[in-house]
């Protein structure tokens, strides 16, 4: 990935438009990563309105959307969900069609449903909104409760700042974990959230009556090559194991053995990236027992195997 177009509209959302602009758009030479030719454009090149009251000038025209090897769709105005700019639709069918990489950013997801790209896909959007998409357009599979959702190289985003999660995600798969450790830490965000948007939609809260999980959470990942259980864990907490997975669920969006999962193959990668170690001493390291378990796990995460991941992005 070389060249990356962000598109903005009339109404466009800063915040998320910033985003876009601080994953791609920032030079990074001094950390030693390759500059992207990074460019705005719109549909109509000048004055392009904001929905806080200020403009930005757009110098380029979607000439460049037609070529880049992403295009990035920013949020939209409700007003223009039903009739989305067929200029702006277009750009997306064509970036699809050769096979380039398409990001939406919440609403955004909005453009990519009325332009067809979606159709038959599972895709998401910010969870106020899910119900108006799925409404809308229902051959669209809508999943109100993650962050991001990737079908083939079309990711669409939660709201707000899951835009920066699926930024992140789209760095991972083109410049490795490593790489994108270096650029979050420099954005002072994590590179990888586990959960989902489901954390924030408005519901009744269980009463807290436990301390933070953070240091039980700390401890599973420096005991990542252990066979830890619920159980286990749990009475390190000091709570019944139901209990404690339902406050683990709370506080970080994920079942302990899901989020231990995921933890798991972020090890691998780092570890593929960085050593030349091999399939066998990586699984024990990581606590997968074996290299079978971890090729089945790794494919299923990243639909890749872990040799193939090596062969990408071995420092």
């Amino acid at each position: 990935m070389k060249t990356v177009a962000v598109v903005v509209q009339e109404g466009f959302s800063p915040f998320e438009f910033g985003l876009a602009c601080e994953a791609f758009g920032l030079d990074r030479s001094d950390d030693g990563i390759a500059p992207f030719d990074f460019r705005i454009c719109a549909a109509e090149p000048g004055l392009v309105a904001s929905n806080l009251g200020f403009s930005i000038t757009v110098e380029n025209d979607l000439s460049f959307a037609a070529v880049a090897d992403l295009v990035v769709v920013t949020p939209v105005p409700r007003a223009t969900w039903a009739m989305a700019d067929e200029r702006v639709c277009e750009a997306v069918r064509g970036a699809v069609a050769r096979d380039a990489w398409v990001l939406s950013v919440c609403s955004g997801a909005f453009v990519l449903a009325a332009s067809g790209v979606l159709d038959g896909r599972r895709a998401t959007t910010h969870w106020r909104y899910a119900e108006t998409m799925s409404a809308m357009y229902p051959e669209i599979e809508v999943d109100p409760d993650v962050l991001y959702v990737q079908d083939g190289k079309i990711i669409t985003s939660a709201g707000t700042a899951a835009g920066l999660d699926a930024c992140l995600h789209l760095l991972r798969q083109e410049l490795g974990a490593e790489v994108t450790n270096v650029i979050a830490r420099r954005m002072v965000v994590a590179p990888q959230r586990d959960g989902g948007q489901a954390q924030f939609i408005a519901r009744p809260l269980p009463r807290v009556t436990s301390l933070s999980l953070t240091p039980v959470a700390d401890w599973m990942l420096e005991n990542l090559r252990h066979d830890l259980t619920v159980e286990q864990v749990a009475a390190r907490a000091h709570m019944s194991p139901r209990t404690f997975a339902r406050r683990f669920k709370a506080d970080f969006g994920a079942t302990p053995a899901a989020w231990l999962a995921r933890q798991r193959i972020i090890h691998a990668q780092r570890l593929l990236e960085t050593t030349d170690l091999g399939l066998d001493r990586i699984a024990q390291d990581c606590g997968f027992g074996s290299a079978a378990v971890l090729r089945q796990n790794f494919t299923r995460m990243l639909g890749t195997t872990p040799t193939a991941y090596r062969a990408t992005f071995a420092a």
